[in-house]
């Protein structure tokens, strides 16, 4: 490097340190329950710039961050579908246990918390530069009988239980 660019680097890097970025944002979570329990769930964010370069130079890769914490909460493999600069598809297997009795069908979620993975966020050597907020702006959980669950700005997901008649609604797809 020429030495006359030498207190221009300095200059942006003291920027970059000193200015608190934005951590990844999370606009959205969608989850879709099918009837044997499996869910198809799609994850949408928002990245800075700083955090796009991370993503980049695959310093830090949001897919396998939230595919790790999903199978250590729900202890099942979390299946990676797509991935794209603001969102990731993913697969779990018998998310929600469903059971029929009666000629009605029953499904129960597990509670979700994004507690833990800011948590793990500001465990990476990047946290005193960003500031995270991982709940995303809206929840939303749809049911095979076309049902729907939302939960706007939620850090935390109760479990829920959600019945209907048998032979209703139909698969959502996957």
């Amino acid at each position: 490097m020429h030495t006359s660019a030498w207190p221009v680097a300095i200059v942006i890097l003291l920027v970059l340190v000193a200015i608190p970025a934005n951590a990844m944002t999370s606009e959205s979570l969608d989850i879709s329950i099918r009837q044997d329990g499996k869910a198809d769930i799609r994850f949408a964010y928002h990245l800075d710039w700083l955090e796009y370069i991370a993503v980049y130079l695959r310093l830090v890769d949001p897919a396998a961050e939230l595919k790790k914490a999903l199978e250590s909460n729900f202890g099942k493999p979390v299946t990676v579908i797509s991935v794209n600069s603001n969102s990731v598809h993913l697969s779990v297997d018998s998310f929600a246990q469903v059971s029929s009795s009666n000629g009605t069908m029953t499904a129960r979620t597990p509670g979700l918390s994004f507690a833990a993975g800011e948590k793990i966020l500001k465990t990476y050597w990047f946290a005193p530069l960003v500031t995270a907020d991982l709940s995303p702006s809206v929840t939303t959980i749809r049911f095979p009988d076309g049902y729907v669950e939302t939960f706007p700005d939620r850090i935390e997901i109760p479990p829920l239980v959600h019945t209907w008649k048998a032979g209703e609604g139909s698969q959502v797809p996957g």
